[in-house]
């Protein structure tokens, strides 16, 4: 064959393969799938902003710093006319102090805490001997101050320029004689929100915009033209208002100018950054102390608690005991901002939980005040150091009257610019979901003789694990003839849908565990802590259906109104987890779920593997006092009640993870939030929020809004 024919041959080939191509279609090239936008933008960490705003001190610092900026949350504004009068918002001064019921509910606290000291006994088995004030107030009436040095070496902050504005420290010094109003952006945890000058929400957030762009300037070195290259991650207290959190976070995408921001809560963050899975988070902090159960990431609702107290009103009480021993430095006032730097001082440097140190103690401290001269002062104490931080467990010492001390997670009012919101969800339920759901919340209680006899015969199995998932879902079936239950068709499709994906196995051995196993299950009351049932009541305006609502909230508002000691507020949260646990079948509103639930639990306590052990973690700078770890424990142990000590087996309280400041551990687990890849689903963009708005909350945070 010639070269010419070879050629023909090719073409002809190829002609013929085109042909074929036709004939069957030609294969289109395969589009690669969309990435989704939030993946195209992934950011290095040191270009995330991490923001952890407190009551009295403001920490922020990029994800990659070693610990962040700490900076005094305050902010001072100068007058805007002349003659205009001075304001400035209370630091350790507060409402509630001077009722005439204040005295006289601090003395009877303070009794119950010198009950409390004398009925501990000390490592050597020895009671302690209690010392009057009356011992140390003769010797400190004689104490004069000594002059160290006629220059205190401190300044007041230079105001000659004019400033319109004063941040930090400088605010902190400014000088009372000068025109400027000091405010203090967040009390108590949630925005400062009063009458007075600057108290508006419109001014918080002005105040707060200021702050947080100066340290972002100063601090981080980041240019404020910059931040639409940079992200931010929030962290919000636990019982939060979310009118509230969605001004800050316009605050940071439309007017700071930040890219993209994650919103989380504290005690989440405060579990990533201690490493810990599951705890009971302790927040003490300045203004308010916050409780909390955490779950692999989850905050329970029903568990949180916020105490209106925390570290300065122990500075306060600290102030109140020492004066009653004769403080020597009688010019001190709780209205002047000098002197609260100062008790706090002597709190975090006096006071402890240690009940070995016993007897009065000759002390020391100086006086450095701007433009006076440094002044040494000796004094004793007896007593007084260790009160004050046991007001922590018994608040009625700090003599606060008429005021609500314990605030539970509420139901939103709804926002207009959210429309499928719970209240949403709750108005388009059909009567008689609604009917079903309340009746699986207050079901009937589970029969602890039957469930004893179904217990007998579950000693008797063998170890494999089949034969243990079979009799226990035998258990379930008794269980549901127990509950009376009636499943319609759909519930039983679902039902076994979900059994289906259930493990067909687990291990543990029943010997020695199922003996006590009706009394490790609580029983369902009525959870204070959660704010689920008040929609949940049938679609009839009966009148039970009116009283029980009623009582509910009367309830409610009077749990509200007690002053909870920190270990009683603790073992709450517990409590309610607990329930959370127990009950969270019924809230799925079926029968069914009672049952399917009560199978997971049995095989919960049935495995070995489910050792039930309690970890207390304390963040925050309220309870760093020398063996506040010991004491708290002990207090803990000593008023848990029985049956959850039938449960609980051990509680380990941890105040200082990887020898960390417990003050950063919350920001150090915003910092490792950053780092996650899972992060990269919650953040919300700029652009999106000016399109959707508050919305985009409902949709990427990582909790339940």
């Amino acid at each position: 064959m010639t070269q010419a024919e070879k050629g023909d041959a090719e073409n002809g080939k190829e002609k013929g393969g085109e042909k074929e191509k036709e004939q069957r279609g030609v294969k289109r090239p395969i589009v690669p799938a969309l990435v989704p936008e939030s993946l195209q933008e992934q950011i290095q960490s040191n270009f995330i902003v991490v923001i952890h705003p407190g009551s009295t001190t403001l920490r922020i610092g990029r994800a990659t710093d070693t610990l962040p900026a700490s900076i005094p949350h305050v902010i001072a504004r100068r007058h805007k006319q002349q003659g205009q009068p001075l304001y400035k918002d209370n630091w350790l001064l507060r409402e509630g102090l001077n009722k005439p019921e204040s005295n006289e509910q601090r003395q009877n606290g303070l009794k119950m805490v010198d009950q409390a000291i004398w009925s501990k006994k000390m490592s050597n088995g020895t009671r302690r001997i209690p010392v009057s004030p009356e011992q140390a107030r003769s010797y400190n009436k004689q104490m004069r101050p000594a002059i160290l040095d006629h220059c205190s070496g401190n300044k007041w902050t230079n105001t000659s320029h004019h400033p319109e504005f004063l941040v930090g420290e400088e605010a902190l010094y400014v000088n009372p004689l000068d025109c400027y109003n000091i405010h203090w952006p967040i009390r108590r945890g949630q925005l400062n929100i009063h009458p007075g000058p600057g108290g508006s929400l419109t001014a918080v957030l002005a105040d707060i915009e200021v702050i947080w762009s100066h340290a972002i300037q100063k601090y981080l070195e980041i240019p404020l033209k910059d931040l639409k290259y940079y992200r931010c991650i929030l962290l919000i207290p636990d019982i939060y208002n979310k009118q509230h959190v969605k001004e800050l976070v316009n605050m940071i995408l439309m007017k700071m100018g930040f890219s993209g921001i994650v919103v989380h809560q504290e005690s989440v963050c405060a579990t990533f950054g201690s490493g810990l899975s599951s705890t009971c988070i302790v927040d003490v902090g300045d203004q308010k102390t916050s409780v909390c159960c955490v779950e692999d990431g989850v905050s329970h609702r029903n568990t949180r608690l916020c105490l209106a107290y925390g570290g300065s009103d122990v500075s306060r009480c600290f102030y109140w005991l020492m004066q009653r021993a004769g403080f020597p430095y009688r010019e001190c006032q709780l209205t002047n901002k000098m002197d609260c730097l100062l008790l706090q001082h002597l709190k975090e440097t006096f006071c402890h939980l240690d009940q070995d140190i016993s007897g009065l103690q000759d002390h020391e401290f100086q006086i450095r005040h701007p433009d006076s001269p440094a002044l040494l002062y000796q004094f004793r104490l007896g007593d007084e150091k260790l009160q004050a931080p046991m007001a922590l467990f018994y608040p009625a010492t700090f003599g606060i009257v008429g005021q609500k001390m314990t605030t539970l997670q509420h139901r939103s009012q709804g926002d207009p610019e959210d429309p499928h919101d719970e209240h949403y969800l709750l108005a388009t339920q059909s009567k008689q979901e609604q009917v079903c759901v309340n009746s699986g919340m207050r079901g009937g209680s589970l029969d602890v003789q039957k469930f004893a006899r179904i217990n007998g015969s579950l000693q008797s199995l063998s170890s494999d694990s089949i034969l243990k998932l079979i009799t226990v879902f035998r258990a379930v079936d008794e269980m549901k003839s127990m509950f009376k239950i009636q499943m319609t068709d759909s519930a039983k499709a679902t039902a076994d849908r979900k059994s289906a994906s259930k493990p067909i196995g687990f291990e543990g051995d029943l010997r020695g565990q199922s003996s006590d196993l009706p009394e490790r299950l609580h029983s369902q009351e009525v959870d204070l802590g959660s704010s689920q049932g008040d929609c949940l009541m049938p679609g009839n305006d009966s009148e039970e259906a009116l009283t029980a609502l009623m009582s509910r909230k009367t309830a409610i508002s009077l749990f509200e109104g007690k002053a909870l000691g920190l270990d009683k507020a603790i073992l709450h949260s517990i409590d309610c987890c607990c329930k959370h646990i127990w009950g969270a079948g019924r809230e799925q509103g079926s029968g069914w779920g009672v049952v399917l639930h009560c199978s997971i639990l049995i095989q919960k306590l049935l495995s070995t593997n489910f050792m039930p052990a309690f970890s207390i973690l304390v963040v925050g700078g309220g309870l760093m006092f020398h063996k506040a770890q010991e004491f708290l424990q002990h207090r803990i142990l000593n008023k848990m009640p029985p049956s959850f000590r039938r449960i609980i087996e051990n509680v380990d309280v941890i105040t200082r993870p990887k020898d960390m400041d417990p003050r950063l551990i919350a920001w150090k687990g915003g910092a490792v939030l950053a780092c996650l890849d899972t992060t990269q689903e919650l953040w919300i963009y700029q652009r999106e929020w000016q399109r959707f708005g508050v919305r985009m909350l409902r949709e990427r945070a990582a909790f339940v809004w």
